[in-house]
């Protein structure tokens, strides 16, 4: 199979779909792999590297869409990029569909072959592709978040960890998953005083057990998150609903009641996020006030550590780009059922359950 990457056109996004290391993993099983000049530059990975381990470096991106019989991005292609994907084209890439049908209907015209990383399952149930991400936002969300309360940057003046003698920062968090967690243990680490919210006691329990003490969990109902963020300086949305919108818990009106100069990390923004007020930010202007509270809501957060970032993700992707390359998107997802779930879109047609219920549209069956 001819598979492509090309350099992301999204704004302040400097990872890539396949390393130099994968390249030559699926040139090594008879593949040819086409890499658009550049792609790597901000992963660390020169044209150089790529060539040395039997990738073909190309011009442009047209040059890698027009060539490539699967494309491997990590973000969804933007209106660009749209005219140059090919019809049958696999891609493989994040997409979260759900959070834009101007996507969804960009896409669909296209007629491609959409497989999302996000929506891909394990035997557990869980996300295997999104899982590296998630542990990466949920430790960035802390980490943007203490800077976000320095009085400079609009919060409240407050450290995180606090000092002998005074209180240190509250810091709630709206989901208990991957993104959560990890928020969790790096707040915990810092000093904060930490609230973790789930909807599932069985999750609740567990991380009762492997938290430290300063972590608290509590089962997520409306009243208790209204009366958590009032109090909270800082609060992390680290909801997820595979395939769907990310549902609303905090509404426009809620932030009146909270402290002025407290900060939200919505780390869910990517699929809707699950504030009222969220809505996409870029590493470059990352933050924004509404009713007195400092909105941090930058959809793709692991793309500000992209060495990190590409390395973590691709170690996940890479066993699929295998699993696609060698047979094929349809023999593959007719084979896996755990792949086939990853499929969102063939032909125009949404086949991502999730996907149509959020946009309404018609739900096609996946024909394998």
């Amino acid at each position: 199979m001819i598979i492509g990457t090309v350099r992301e056109v999204k704004v302040d996004e400097y990872r890539v779909g396949i390393t130099p290391g994968g390249a030559e993993v699926l040139v090594r099983a008879g593949h040819t792999v086409l890499v658009e000049s550049g792609a790597g530059v901000g992963s660390g990975f020169s044209d150089a590297q790529y060539t040395g381990h039997g990738a073909q470096v190309l011009k442009s991106a047209k040059e890698v869409w027009e060539k490539s019989e699967m494309v491997v991005k990590v973000k969804e292609p933007l209106p660009p990029e749209w005219p140059m994907i090919g019809r049958g084209q696999a891609i493989f890439t994040y997409f979260h569909f759900a959070a834009s049908k101007e996507l969804t209907e960009g896409m669909a015209k296209t007629k491609a072959v959409a497989i999302a990383y996000e929506t891909i399952t394990d035997a557990h149930g869980q996300l295997p592709l999104l899982t590296p991400m998630s542990e990466v936002a949920g430790r960035m969300a802390v980490q943007v978040g203490a800077w976000c309360l320095e009085r400079h940057a609009g919060g409240r003046g407050v450290l995180l960890g606090g000092v002998p003698g005074v209180m240190p920062a509250r810091v709630v968090i709206l989901g208990g998953g991957v993104v959560g967690t990890n928020a969790a243990k790096v707040a915990a680490g810092m000093g904060a005083d930490v609230e973790i919210f789930d909807i599932k006691l069985e999750r609740l329990r567990y991380l009762d057990d492997v938290m430290p003490a300063n972590v608290h969990t509590v089962k997520s109902e409306p009243s208790a998150i209204r009366r958590a963020i009032r109090q909270a300086d800082l609060v992390i949305g680290a909801v997820l609903v595979p395939g769907g919108r990310t549902p609303v818990l905090i509404h426009r009106d809620d932030l009146k009641e909270m402290k002025r100069g407290a900060v939200i990390v919505d780390v869910g923004v990517d699929q809707g996020g699950c504030v009222e007020t969220s809505r996409p930010t870029t590493h470059h202007d990352p933050t924004y006030e509404v009713d007195g509270v400092m909105h941090y809501c930058v959809a793709n957060m692991p793309g500000a550590v992209p060495w990190t970032s590409t390395q973590a993700l691709t170690n996940a992707t890479l066993p699929y780009v295998v699993q696609l390359a060698a047979v094929g998107w349809n023999a593959a997802a007719s084979a896996d059922e755990h792949l086939a779930a990853g499929v969102n879109m063939v032909d125009g047609r949404v086949t991502c359950p999730g996907v149509a219920a959020a946009h309404d549209l018609p739900l096609a069956k996946l024909k394998l």
